[in-house]
Formats: structure tokens, sequence, C-alpha cells
């Protein structure tokens, strides 16, 4: 017996989802599957892609729960088409299939594996189109002058240098400065490394050769 999830919703609270519930109950027990859990949305819109119900579902299948999930027809899964695509694409990829009962999709069966295969198809092409947008975008920015990606961290290395000749842990300079201790550790080396040799520069030559610090 397949491990079987029913997934129910209805738009308005003044709806009642028995009526879903039952036709599906009816079908699951037809076709003599074990239905482990129902997911229902009481008074959520299809247009939404967050719902608890919806949510708690898609986490299940990932935990691999149950091995099909049954619906009373594919508009209660989303209403976005692209939203339907994605859902049904991550079913796909996870092995459970899917059965729609008012569409008569069953994705166990010849058509509904040519139903999924075209969905993984234009899953793949909506991927394509999405990397080849940022492409885009990045090349535009490139040409335009814009900076991409995290702009490079600003430091004051000379005031980081003599707050660690007052004394500063690494742990006070961090809090001090707004930044990681590993951020203050490479300010300090890079200091150490540009300052030419000399008795002025004692200080920043030893840098390199100093133990970590371990405590704040």
């Amino acid at each position: 017996m397949k491990r079987t999830a029913l997934y129910i919703r209805v738009s308005t609270l003044d709806q009642h989802p028995e009526t879903q519930q039952l036709e599906l109950r009816s079908l699951a027990q037809q076709r003599g599957l074990e239905v482990v859990h129902e997911y229902v949305d009481h008074g959520f819109s299809g247009a939404r892609t967050k719902r608890p119900a919806l949510d708690e579902l898609l986490a299940d299948a990932r935990r691999r729960r149950f091995d099909l999930v049954l619906v009373w027809a594919c508009d209660r899964l989303a209403r976005s088409t692209k939203h339907f695509l994605e859902v049904l694409d991550e079913f796909s990829h996870l092995g459970i299939e899917f059965v729609s009962l008012r569409e008569n999709i069953d994705t166990a069966g010849p058509l509904g594996r040519a139903i999924v295969t075209i969905i993984g198809a234009i899953a793949e092409l909506e991927r394509s189109l999405i990397v080849e947008r940022v492409r885009a975008g990045m090349r535009r920015a490139r040409l335009e002058g814009r900076h991409i990606g995290r702009r490079p961290l600003e430091l004051d290395r000379q005031a980081i240098v003599r707050d660690r000749e007052r004394g500063m842990s690494l742990g006070d300079l961090a809090k001090t400065h707004c930044i990681s201790k590993t951020s203050v550790r490479r300010a300090l080396k890079q200091a150490a490394t540009a300052v030419p040799k000399g008795p002025a520069n004692t200080y920043l030559q030893t840098q390199q050769n100093r133990p970590p610090e371990t405590a704040a």
C-alpha cells in the first residue's frame, strides 16, 4: 500500500473542506492507498505560495514520509502555473507521485509521466532563462561601471595597529572597529607586511610571528 498524503484547501472560512476530504478518502480507499496524513489549508488563497499546511506537506515530502500526494483539483495545490510547475517538479525529483481527482492526472501512468517530463523541461527552461537574465544584468552593470557583489571592507589599519599597540585584545579591536576578529588579524598582517623593516617598526615586523590569540 502506497503511503498517501491528502492536500485540501478552501479559500474562505465559510467553505467546508469536508467535501474534498470525503471524495479523496473514497478515492484512496478504491485504489487501496494508505492515507498517512491530511494537510488542510482553511481560508488560504491558492495565489499564496506560502501556506501552513502546504509548507508542512513539502517539508514532509523532503523527509520521504509518503509516496503519493492526492488532491481534489490542481488549483487546490496552486493557482499560479509557475508555482504549480515548481511543486510538481519537486515531487518528481523526490520520486513522489501526484494524483488530481478532477483533472484525472496520475503521474504514475504513461500520460502522467509524459506530463511530468514536459513540466520538468519547462522548469529547466525557466531556470536557464533566470540564470541568463542574471548574467545579462551583471554584464550590463559592469559596462555601466557599477559595482557587483559585496563591497571591499574599508579598514583604518593605522588605527587598528595603534589600538593593538596600546594592548587591546582582538575581541576589543573587533568591537571598537565594528569588524570581525578575522578582519582584525588580516589588517594587522597586511600592515606588518606593508611596512619596511627598521627599528621604528619593530612591533609591526613581529606581528607575523606572533602566536594566534585564542581568548577575546
